[in-house]
């Protein structure tokens, strides 16, 4: 007899309980001002509810980065594999700040195109990605100066490319503490600030159910994270290590500035929003924002609103999808066997 999928088993439980459920009462929501938003609104697809489905669609073929070229730019030396994500963005933005600083090797060793991977679609999730990212996730890197290397995980590539392309450390420490600072700040942003900041928001916007305990719990984690960021910046003067701009404010920079989008009131943090503002006008960090795509910019609650209600259709949708692909493959299994 044919296991019933579990998802048609739960989902009638699901209905019931999003039909009982309520959003928390507005007075006990945290209040929003507008600020940039990290998340382009995804694409609808049934690959995306899965985490180890394989897509049936393939990689693009690579793309000039719409950041633009330098002047006698030749073939790209770097393979950049993103999506427009925090992770994606920390790359992007080291990648321009790399080509603005060293302005003849981005003719050459800093030329790099993309591959857009469009992560609502599980491409990520395909045999032809996994080689180059094991894991599944973006961003992904390869260097072919150093036979095709590829290097995963934001902050890890974050720290191969000033270690190979950096060698005036502009956005690193030639001292014991400023490399110590800098490495401290980079692990404590991904381990907590992404991964606490990526439950508040999916609790805050995504989630089906609003569940109090859970919206509570992340956002409040996150503002225990941004005080010690902001108390950081105090000590810092202004940014995290070294008392310069460096790697350090580049890898927590994408997640800080999507604060809205996880319920954050920045106005509690005077420094940290004052940081947000002056590395968001840095040209460098500009045109790493346009890759693979400009983030969308939220501007009233009601738009935050709209963009949750999409992803909340999207993944609706997406699930139903994968419930009739199950069927479909089970009524095809029980057929081969009779």
């Amino acid at each position: 007899m044919p296991i019933r999928p579990v998802a048609s088993v739960a989902r009638p439980l699901a209905r019931s309980l999003l039909t009982c459920a309520q959003r928390p009462p507005k007075a006990t929501r945290i209040s929003l001002i507008s600020a940039p938003i990290a998340f382009p609104t995804p694409r609808l697809s049934a690959r995306t509810m899965s985490s180890s489905a394989a897509a049936t669609t393939h990689l693009p073929n690579p793309e000039p980065s719409p950041a633009g070229q330098v002047p006698g730019q030749g073939k790209p030396n770097l393979h950049l594999y993103t999506w427009g994500t925090p992770n994606g963005y920390k790359v992007s933005i080291l990648l321009e700040e790399l080509r603005a600083a060293y302005p003849e090797e981005a003719k050459n060793k800093l030329a790099y195109d993309m591959i857009p991977v469009d992560i609502s679609t599980n491409v990520q999730k395909t045999p032809e990605f996994l080689k180059v990212n094991p894991n599944g996730r973006i961003p992904a890197l390869i260097d072919d100066s150093q036979n095709k290397l590829d290097v995963w995980e934001s902050a890890s590539i974050e720290l191969y490319l000033q270690s190979q392309y950096d060698p005036d450390n502009k956005f690193w420490f030639s001292d014991v503490k400023g490399r110590s600072d800098a490495l401290s700040w980079i692990f404590f942003a991904h381990g907590g600030v992404g991964p606490m900041q990526g439950q508040a928001h999916h609790f805050y916007r995504y989630a089906p159910l609003k569940i109090p305990y859970g919206i509570k719990r992340y956002i409040e984690e996150t503002e225990r994270l941004y005080s010690v960021l902001e108390a950081g910046l105090e000590k810092g003067n202004g940014w995290l290590a070294g008392g310069k701009y460096s790697v350090a404010d580049i890898n927590v920079y994408p997640w800080v500035r999507s604060y809205a989008w996880a319920g954050i009131d920045i106005s509690k943090y005077p420094r940290l929003g004052k940081w947000i503002k002056t590395i968001e006008e840095r040209p460098a960090v500009q045109k790493g924002l346009t890759v693979p795509n400009p983030p969308r910019a939220g501007t009233s609650e009601e738009e935050l609103e709209k963009i949750a209600a999409d992803v909340a259709n999207w993944k609706d949708k997406a699930e139903k999808e994968l419930d009739d692909e199950k069927k479909k493959l089970e009524q095809e299994k029980a057929q081969k066997s009779s």
